[in-house]
């Protein structure tokens, strides 16, 4: 991913903090030979801690034998895009027909080192953690190894921890325009008032601030 030095996050608080509002992404696995990578879509709970993220997938999924050949994996989260009319991007001095469409988009991308975790006790436990995150209000009851409700259900899937090993993250939103241009996207995200325009004007504005 390109990220240009006015796209990037002004400092680690920014993705990191953008990333615990964004739960679901997409794991990418390089294919067997002879095979194309392999895309998962995958919710997933980040510690930022312990630098790693949680997931679990059904036993039979094919992506198995791929992620066991080549941990090296990348998950992808990707929001808050918009798609920006050329007009609203045109310089001062030029028509407004001669405007560059674009698009505006956050992303975070953690490289990771991927760990199947197949321990009835571990999985349960990596069960919970990614329950607390999800569904912090409880009503659920947790996961224990050989106990109802859910022990029986355990030999079905697979844990998966993602050992995070390098981040490049990307905030795309006219950082390199000047101020009257960005005065006028923001203004055109109010008026349109798509679904993710709002997120956008904001991330326009906060970055601008900054």
């Amino acid at each position: 991913m390109l990220v240009h030095p006015w796209d990037a996050p002004l400092d680690d608080s920014e993705w990191r903090g953008w990333l615990d509002a964004h739960d679901f992404g997409q794991l990418a696995v390089n294919g067997l030979p002879g095979e194309p990578p392999s895309v998962q879509p995958l919710h997933f709970a980040y510690d930022a801690e312990r630098g790693e993220a949680l997931g679990h997938l059904a036993r039979p999924n094919p992506l198995w034998p791929a992620l066991e050949a080549n941990p090296d994996v990348l998950l992808s989260v990707v929001d808050d895009y918009v798609y920006v009319p050329g007009p609203w991007q045109a310089a001062p001095d030029v028509p407004p027909e001669h405007g560059v469409p674009t698009s505006f988009y956050a992303a975070v991308q953690l490289r990771c080192t991927a760990r199947p975790v197949d321990d009835p006790h571990e999985k349960a436990d990596l069960l919970n953690r990614q329950l607390g995150r999800f569904q912090p209000e409880g009503g659920s009851a947790r996961a224990a190894a050989g106990a109802a409700p859910y022990g029986r259900l355990l030999s079905g899937i697979r844990g998966l921890r993602l050992e995070v090993t390098g981040v490049h993250a990307k905030f795309k939103y006219a950082g390199n325009k000047p101020g009257e241009v960005q005065d006028r996207i923001a203004a055109g995200l109010t008026g349109r008032g798509a679904p993710r325009d709002a997120a956008a004007r904001d991330h326009l504005v906060r970055r601008r601030e900054r």
